[in-house]
């Protein structure tokens, strides 16, 4: 059981890093694949903290669920603040 967890957790924080290599004009698509990588973490601990029953896991996981509400509130206070300058969200212009 442990293995399927750690793989879906792998698997979402490769989608997150690929997601910000692949597409490095969207704002918005970089921030959604930053919390692709935090949840694949969260999922990570939480299915290690059950397998090794302790719950330093759980309480690392919540620290980075309250890391990546503030990381998405100030992206969002960033990505307004662009788009109120430039009247876009493209980062890098072809």
């Amino acid at each position: 059981m442990l293995i399927s967890f750690t793989e879906v957790g792998l698997i979402l924080a490769f989608l997150g890093a690929s997601g910000i290599l692949v597409n490095q004009r969207n704002l918005l698509i970089s921030v959604i694949a930053i919390e692709l990588m935090f949840y694949g973490l969260n999922l990570y601990l939480i299915a290690l903290s059950a397998y090794l029953d302790d719950i330093m896991g759980e309480v690392f996981a919540f620290f980075v669920l309250t890391l990546a509400a503030a990381e998405s509130a100030l992206a969002l206070a960033l990505l307004t603040a662009y788009f109120r300058n430039y009247q876009d969200i493209l980062v890098l212009e072809n």
